[in-house]
């Protein structure tokens, strides 16, 4: 690639992140202008969009996202999320923070589980249904539980994307994350709570006469079509039994995800259009056209070369690159979406291993550094996207400054955390 290639496609990112941050123009609007502009200027072409999977669209994550957004449609009518707000409200005695931390402990455990994507897919409507109860702003809740899906993702091989990548790049095992990142998200978990409460707490009210309004309730019933239910809990289970079991049947997520997503559209006799409602298309082309731009980047050479300077300037300093890891991760997680970020470091930290056992502990920095980065911005990871556009959805928009301020604070407070648990581990 010439230089004009690589000065635009950074003046296209960076213009396109500059009117994201501002929110003049519709986040949509730039993502996909900014896919055309790399596009019209041959920065990349239709083979690397569409069939690189380094520099192309990341299709697994769309058609995750497509599939849990129709389960999620197809359950909806059922009235499962009312009766799991209902539960949860009444077992926090409807006191807004209480419901925020349950909220928080509920999140992270399922994105450990799942993934981050479809935990929120699955939380945020509760948490809607909720806060209307209890006649209560929404957004800090929803961010509270992103923070958490991120977090809580970080402890599994399938609770993050770039877990996946790095797992198959360092031949790491299921039950290694489990041994190393698992126990320190417990620790960020409980930070998380308290650093909720900080940023969150103090504006909480209780109305008295809601919350003994929530406590009179009756969960079982607002359960409005049995049958239905049936069918989706099971489908839904043999979706997540399918995601948990990955490393034995080694079906993507994606394919998981639709092909459940078939099934229960058969077999629950509803309508197309009714059971693909809900599916937020919008978010869906946002990410595309993201996925675009920060490929038209990799395709450069814009991403290597950062990678590279990173690894050639720690050298053989273990302590030293461990730390650049996590905080240069975290920052640059922050920025761009930590799929193609990880996609393109991992080979450098492959190198920095170079087979060593001793020297693993990188891999445990770059993991932890990418999935909690992208808690800074509202496109630091998917889980954000998708939750902002669900909020958007239901009148309750998040601003990108909005995010960034309580998300700048969550980052840095787990990434400290972090690098003191990776120091004192394997390093001091």
């Amino acid at each position: 690639m010439d230089q004009f290639d690589v000065i635009a496609a950074c003046v296209i990112f960076f213009g396109a992140y500059v009117l994201i941050a501002t929110e003049k123009v519709d986040r949509v609007a730039v993502a996909l202008g900014g896919a055309a502009l790399v596009l019209i200027l041959r920065i990349t072409d239709a083979h690397h969009v569409f069939f690189d999977e380094a520099t192309g669209i990341e299709w697994n994550v769309v058609f995750l996202l497509l599939g849990m957004m129709i389960i999620v449609g197809v359950l909806r009518p059922t009235g499962v999320f009312e009766y799991l707000a209902v539960w949860a409200a009444k077992r926090a005695r409807g006191r807004p923070f209480r419901i925020m931390a349950l909220l928080i402990v509920i999140t992270a455990g399922a994105s450990a589980l799942l993934d981050n994507v479809t935990t929120v897919l699955l939380v945020v409507p509760v948490t809607l249904l909720i806060c209307r109860r209890l006649a209560t702003d929404p957004v800090p809740f929803l961010l509270a539980e992103v923070f958490a899906s991120n977090i809580g993702g970080t402890a599994t091989l399938i609770g993050d994307p770039p877990n996946v990548i790095i797992a198959a790049k360092a031949g790491l095992t299921f039950n290694d994350f489990l041994v190393h990142p698992a126990p320190v998200v417990v620790v960020l978990v409980a930070a998380l709570i308290g650093t909720c409460r900080l940023l969150f707490g103090r504006r909480m009210t209780v109305d008295a006469e809601r919350a003994e309004a929530i406590m009179r309730l009756s969960e079982k019933e607002a359960i409005r079509d049995k049958a239905l239910l049936v069918k989706a809990g099971i489908v839904l289970a043999a979706v997540l039994a399918a995601f948990v079991l990955h490393p034995v049947l080694h079906y993507e997520p994606s394919i998981v995800a639709m092909l459940g997503a078939g099934i229960l559209v058969a077999i629950a006799k509803l309508e197309p259009a009714e059971a693909m409602r809900d599916v937020e298309w919008h978010t869906l082309a946002f990410f595309a056209g993201l996925f675009v731009m920060i490929g038209g980047l990799v395709n450069v050479g814009v991403i290597d070369e950062i990678s590279t300077a990173a690894g050639e300037a720690v050298g053989d300093d273990v302590p030293l690159a461990s730390g650049v890891l996590i905080w240069g991760s975290g920052l640059l997680s922050a920025i761009i979406d930590n799929i193609p970020y990880v996609a393109s470091m991992s080979p450098i930290v492959a190198g920095l291993v170079a087979g060593d056992p001793g020297r693993d502990v990188l891999w445990w920095s770059l993991t932890l550094g990418a999935d909690l980065g992208g808690n800074a911005t509202i496109i630091g990871a998917s889980a954000n996207v998708v939750v902002a556009g669900i909020a958007a959805r239901n009148g309750h928009p998040i601003g990108f400054w909005r995010f960034a301020r309580a998300g700048a604070v969550v980052a840095a407070v787990t990434l400290v955390i972090s690098h003191a648990y990776v120091w004192a581990r394997y390093l001091a």
